[in-house]
């Protein structure tokens, strides 16, 4: 079952936590320093939490959750042939987790990804060209972009 993303900037990640775990009805799937992310049924959604104070209240990336490695490659070639350029992260580690994933660029600069979890990880992420944000820069958070390498992680 694939499912929507919705990666958003917190100020006070316990605040929105308790908000969001109130308005969903369950708690988070995973909970780590500066990110928390819920996995709810109904409606199908994958939120992510991202603790970059000063930034709260405003959209980090978007995305599709997809199954399984071969779903995020089918994209791949689709989003290609439909003439969209891709970045492409194949066995990264970003947000506690080892994933695939394609990312593209809508008309508005927003960041999209496809990506499948291939496995938990103990670290938020190996690559810190994904810094955003004063914590971001401060705490080697990813999932944001940066003007140098406008990528995003999650």
């Amino acid at each position: 079952m694939s499912r929507a993303q919705l990666a958003l900037n917190v100020d006070d990640l316990q605040e929105a936590v308790t908000f969001y775990s109130k308005l969903f009805g369950t708690h988070p799937a995973k909970l780590k320093p500066g990110y928390a992310n819920f996995a709810i049924a109904e409606p199908p959604l994958k939120l992510v939490l991202l603790e970059n104070p000063g930034q709260g209240g405003t959209i980090n990336h978007l995305g599709v959750e997809v199954e399984s490695p071969e779903k995020v490659h089918a994209e791949i070639a689709r989003l290609t042939d439909e003439g969209l350029f891709t970045d492409e992260e194949i066995g990264t580690t970003c947000c506690f987790a080892t994933q695939d994933k394609v990312w593209v660029t809508g008309p508005a600069g927003e960041k999209w990804e496809v990506y499948t979890v291939l496995a938990d990880s103990e670290t938020f992420g190996s690559s810190p060209r994904h810094l955003d944000g004063p914590r971001a820069a401060q705490d080697d958070v990813c999932c944001g972009t940066d003007a140098e390498n406008d990528s995003s992680c999650c």
